[in-house]
């Protein structure tokens, strides 16, 4: 229970975070309103999960053939989930204007993710930190899965629904660099029991 919560809190810092998904959501929520960005989120939110299990089964064999590389992914995986937490912590604000002429279909944006580098980010970095070899990696993935369905559902409403809102509290330098500095903080707690596993593992 104590690892899936972890799980479960990466998913949703990882899903809450501004990223091409969340800006572009809330672009499309502010401009054209939510009925009409129904399609966009439906795309995010089921397109998403499907890339998580396609990715993570994939990656999954591998690890299950060389388990020397699944350690080497962690272990990498951990430094550079690290990386981005103080990326995130020390990013300058940024404009979150967006630039859509239309909202996304959902296919549209289903096969966005397939070309998201966050999105990718989150699925390589969600696989590599939270499974083991030793435990059933199929069984673990779905537990990813199902992390990041029950996240991202109301992590992108989020950004759809209150955009306009959140835009404008974002738009303040010092109120963005308290969110930035949070969510890193989220980030490192989430990963905190891997690291602490490598450290056990390895000392």
């Amino acid at each position: 229970m104590e690892y899936y919560f972890a799980i479960l809190l990466f998913a949703f810092t990882a899903s809450i975070t501004p990223g091409p998904n969340n800006v572009m959501i809330m672009t499309s929520g502010v401009n054209y309103g939510v009925r009409h960005s129904l399609p966009h989120f439906f795309g995010i939110c089921l397109g998403f999960p499907v890339m998580v299990i396609l990715v993570g089964l994939g990656i999954g064999t591998v690890f299950e053939r060389f388990p020397v590389v699944h350690e080497v992914i962690k272990v990498v995986g951990v430094a550079y989930l690290l990386y981005l937490s103080w990326r995130i912590a020390t990013a300058s604000p940024v404009s979150l204007e967006g630039g859509q002429g239309k909202p996304l279909t959902f296919w549209q944006a289903v096969l966005f993710q397939w070309v998201n580098p966050k999105a990718w980010v989150m699925v390589t970095g969600a696989v590599a930190a939270f499974t083991s070899v030793s435990n059933g990696i199929y069984l673990q993935v779905l537990l990813i899965t199902s992390a990041f369905t029950l996240a991202v559902f109301p992590c992108v409403a989020m950004w759809m629904t209150f955009g306009l809102g959140l835009k404008k509290l974002l738009k303040d330098p010092s109120h963005q660099r308290v969110f930035n500095v949070s969510m890193a903080v989220l980030l490192v707690s989430s990963i905190a029991p891997v690291i602490g596993e490598l450290v056990q593992t390895y000392s």
